[in-house]
């Protein structure tokens, strides 16, 4: 041995595997490798047995006990490790994802999976042990109090960096989890001066297009002159109210986010604004976010030009972590939860919770209370009394978009945030961009809409008292805590805090529900919703289902009018108070302007904000619909009365008002205030075949018939050749109400096509009935099953997962449509079990009777059929096939469907051999 041997030995990490089998199960069996290097083939119920028992190694343990059907045991998960290792990192959270992620090849079958695991183990060990010792250091801290709490992958770690033996001296578990002890603090800048009004011409916008390809881009005239069309929302507007809009269209692959990127940049550098994008899908924010390295491709750079904006209740609360830090003394078990939960807030680009760079798959393995749950989701925010003011997420993001170029959000924030004059920016935007324009209708349906519900009423007795009964579990923060030092030397105010708390206890308290179901309620609330659940029992023809039941508000029950008079007197005399709070915060600032200091005033007009918006514009659209029971809604809403439930279960009671057109206030609230605004989408226009029908109803369908000023149509079809690319087909002969035939149907496409399908149903039933059935067969041509609603993941995970795959398939509700963007082989095939209708609930038909009856059902099934389609061909070298199995499909439907596309009536033997053929299997 040389003279060096010895230090060298004593550098290699000391690699420590838990002496536990390794676990991975397949749709029909599972696999299981024992310390030994044993190889067992078992049976769902056996490997279920023996991980009850044995506590394996493996991968994402709430999707392995879904699949064995089992209670929930204690695993060794190897997410964990690499969440802890690689935070902030993305992988898919399956082996083969694991593996790509540590460059390991893919495993090719369950039988290679499980020797993979233990090699993909060992190398983010190595990892660890050769970290910067800061890391080290950190890693140390958190894992020692982790292990603590019985954290199975501490000794591996702690052995991995060189902590060997019962050593607790050595490290500092406190300052492990104080991670906001090491975050920079963001500065505060003053405030921007207003947007200039310099047009962009569209020579400018296909000069900077140019720009973003680059030299050697392939030539896509479309592209250009989609840039050009989207030019003329940047030019200044000529009178108060009639901003420039434009309504453009463009076709799967013309490239439109690089598109209106192009002009939007010009506009942003030349008057010195920021253009706000909204998008609707989480799926299109991240692609916004990687297009937007074009124009910046430093990174630095792009911190300062581009934000990515949410809502607040998006983003990890650092004062919620600490406070579910210092409970840890009551439930140690949370330590390791909130152990790799500050890993993450060390790492993260944003703290973003939803769609960032946090992993989704820690909320199905931790849980939503020490994850997502620690997100500012009820409104709770104390603003600048908060220690961690300066270091927030929140507040770094809301500062970082005062001075952006690009603001990229989504459709509900830049609804609520201009039809409230702004909840978090100085200055309103005067451009906007709503790409996804075809879901501007529901975005704006959800932001404008009244829900006098359990929930909802509950909700705002939690913001204004805070938690009731066992406070020892929650971080609810009451009024009282966010408010009294505000008013506590102004004898109004606190005379009118003090109203509030008292008053607020009208509203449900805990355990409502279980109130108003046993028939028991407490306060004019309750009672209120115990009588509408019992109009809605009543009149429904089935109570029995699974399914949520309504009805209408009309001819109220014995007792329910004169609750709803209770009740609103109660509300007005909350909503009293509430004003009066806001009005003598309103009164401080202007008196004593002189002495408050920054922190002071922003905290007051912060408080007036939020109950304007949490409570005080609540209660008076409470009011008005209360006031209306027994009379006439006014014309332009419906309400109606209903029963949330899930699997039978009652889960909310309330009454609901909608917009009929909720494209009115957005038109109102949202455009007309702005000086330009374009609203894109692939599938803007119906299919109807009538060219000025179509305009028409995509007019109505964004609220541009609401906007005084002129509408600039644009129009540029997809480049991709679809009569070639792809095949449609209406299988004629599968009774859709038949499961075991519509099951079938897809085993044998799925089948077919060789994998690579995406099966949409209308009703999660119809969906776990398939997937039982197909998932043998499938499993025994090695072709992975993934489904919404039946694996222990969420959609976004179970998304990733099918766009890694070549060979998956994926089931889910037609709601899945809209959030599937997959290029490549790995979506070749979409089946859709039948015609999505819109569902004949008591809105649609007011909705019916208001734009057009059958046409409007119409136009919705084709616009819901033209999204499922265009989930096909993402990119010039796709190919795919569209199979719908309903035989009552209406040929008026067929415009949904791409110009030259022949949509073939066929037998299920046909579809399958024509699929088959087109994919030359």
């Amino acid at each position: 041995m040389t003279p060096d041997a010895p230090a060298a030995a004593a550098r290699q990490p000391r690699l420590v595997i838990p002496p536990s089998p390794v676990l991975v199960a397949g749709l029909r069996h599972a696999v299981m490798l024992t310390p030994d290097g044993e190889l067992a083939t078992l049976r769902h119920d056996q490997a279920a047995a023996r991980a009850r028992r044995e506590h394996p190694i493996l991968v994402h343990a709430p999707a392995v006990g879904a699949r064995l059907k089992s209670d929930p045991f204690h695993a060794f998960d190897v997410l964990e490790l690499f969440a802890f290792i690689r935070p902030a990192a993305f992988c898919l959270p399956t082996v083969r994802g694991l593996a790509e992620a540590v460059g390991l090849p893919r495993p090719d079958s369950l039988e290679d999976e499980a020797p993979a695991l233990i090699e993909i183990i060992r190398r983010l060990l190595r990892e660890a042990a050769t970290c910067a010792p800061k890391a080290q250091t950190a890693m140390r801290d958190l894992a020692w109090g982790m292990g603590q709490a019985g954290w199975g992958w501490a000794p591996s770690v702690l052995a991995a960096i060189g902590v060997h033996g019962d050593a607790p001296h050595r490290a500092n578990v406190a300052a492990g989890l104080r991670v906001w002890e090491r975050l920079p603090e963001t500065p505060e800048h003053a405030p921007e001066p207003p947007a200039g009004n310099r047009p962009v011409s569209p020579a400018q916008a296909r000069e900077r297009l140019a720009r973003l390809l680059g030299p050697g881009a392939e030539e896509r005239p479309q592209q250009v002159d989609y840039a050009a069309a989207a030019a003329h929302a940047f030019q200044p507007r000529d009178a108060e109210g009639e901003p420039r809009l434009v309504l453009a269209e463009a076709g799967t692959g013309v490239g439109k986010t690089l598109g209106y990127i192009a002009p939007a940049s010009v506009w942003a550098e030349v008057n010195e604004g920021a253009v706000w994008i909204a998008t609707y899908t989480r799926n299109l924010q991240r692609q916004l976010d990687a297009e937007l390295d074009r124009l910046c491709p430093d990174p630095a750079d792009k911190a300062l030009r581009v934000v990515v904006r949410k809502g607040r209740e998006n983003y990890l609360c650092l004062l919620n972590l600490e406070e579910s830090i210092m409970g840890l003394g009551r439930n140690p078990r949370q330590t390791v939860a909130l152990g790799l939960m500050a890993r993450w807030a060390l790492a993260t680009r944003d703290g973003d919770l939803v769609g960032g760079d946090f992993p989704g798959w820690l909320t199905d393995i931790l849980g939503k209370p020490q994850t997502v749950g620690l997100a500012d989701r009820r409104g709770e925010c104390v603003f600048s009394a908060c220690s961690h003011y300066d270091k927030c997420f929140i507040e770094r993001a809301v500062r970082r978009a005062r001075r952006a170029r690009i603001v990229v959000a989504n459709h509900a924030l830049v609804m609520v945030q201009a039809a409230l004059g702004g909840l978090d920016e100085r200055l309103m935007p005067t451009r906007y961009v709503f790409d996804e324009g075809h879901h501007v209708f529901d975005a704006a349906d959800s932001a404008f809409s009244a829900h006098l519900s359990g929930f909802e009423t509950a909700e705002l007795r939690r913001w204004l008292l805070g938690a009731e009964g066992d406070t020892t579990r929650s971080r609810a923060r009451g009024l009282k805590r966010r408010a009294e030092d505000l008013v506590a030397d102004d004898q109004p105010a606190a005379d009118a805090l003090q109203a509030i708390l008292h008053a607020a206890r009208i509203l449900p308290g805990p355990a409502w529900h279980m109130r108003v179901v046993d028939g028991q309620p407490h306060g004019p609330a309750e009672s209120f919703l115990a009588l509408v659940r019992d109009q809605v029992y009543a009149r429904s023809p089935d109570s029995r289902g699974p399914y949520s039941l309504e009805t209408e508000a009309v001819s109220p029950i014995p007792g329910l009018l004169e609750a709803a008079v209770a009740l609103e007197a109660a509300l007005a005399r909350l909503e009293e108070p509430l004003k009066a709070l806001g009005k003598a915060l309103d009164a401080r600032l202007d008196d004593e302007a002189a002495d408050l200091d920054a922190a002071q005033r922003l905290r007051m007009e912060s408080l007036m904000k939020s109950l304007e918006r949490r409570a005080v514009m609540p209660i008076a659209a409470w009011r008005a619909m209360l006031a209306s029971l027994g009379q006439e809604t006014p014309p332009d809403f419906v309400d109606w009365f209903a029963v949330d439930r899930i699997d039978g279960r009652d889960v909310d009671i309330g009454m609901h008002r909608h917009w009929i057109d909720p494209t009115i206030p957005f038109a109102k609230g949202v455009v007309e205030p702005a000086q330009g605004v374009l609203i894109t989408s692939a599938t803007l226009r119906d299919g109807s075949g009538d060219a000025d029908a179509d305009w028409a109803a995509a007019e109505r369908r964004t609220g541009a018939v609401h906007v005084a000023s002129a509408t600039v149509r644009a129009a540029v079809p997809s480049p991709f050749d679809y009569p070639a690319q792809t095949r449609v087909y209406v299988v004629t002969d599968v009774r859709k109400d038949d499961m075991n035939q519509v099951a079938a149907a897809y085993r044998e496409l799925f089948l077919a096509s060789g994998g690579g399908g995406l099966g949409l149903f209308t009703a999660i039933s119809r969906l776990r009935a398939v997937y039982e059935r197909i998932a043998p067969a499938l499993d025994a041509a090695h072709i992975p099953l993934h489904a919404q609603h039946v694996d222990g993941m969420d959609t976004a995970t179970l998304v990733e997962i099918f766009r890694g795959e070549d060979h998956a398939c994926l089931l889910g509700t037609d709601a899945l449509r809209d959030g599937v963007d997959v290029p490549g082989q790995s979506l070749r095939l979409a089946v859709f079990d039948r015609v999505p209708w819109p569902r004949p609930d008591i809105l649609h038909k007011a909705r019916r009777a208001h734009f057009g009856g059958k046409a409007y059902d119409d136009m919705i099934a084709r616009l819901r059929l033209k999204q499922a389609f265009g989930r096909l061909v993402r990119r010039a070298d796709d190919r795919g096939v569209f199979v719908l199995l309903d035989p009552m499909m209406p040929t008026r439907l067929l415009g949904a469907f791409p110009e030259g596309v022949t949509v073939e009536r066929v037998g299920l033997a046909q579809a399958v051999a024509a699929t088959r053929a087109f994919f030359g299997r």
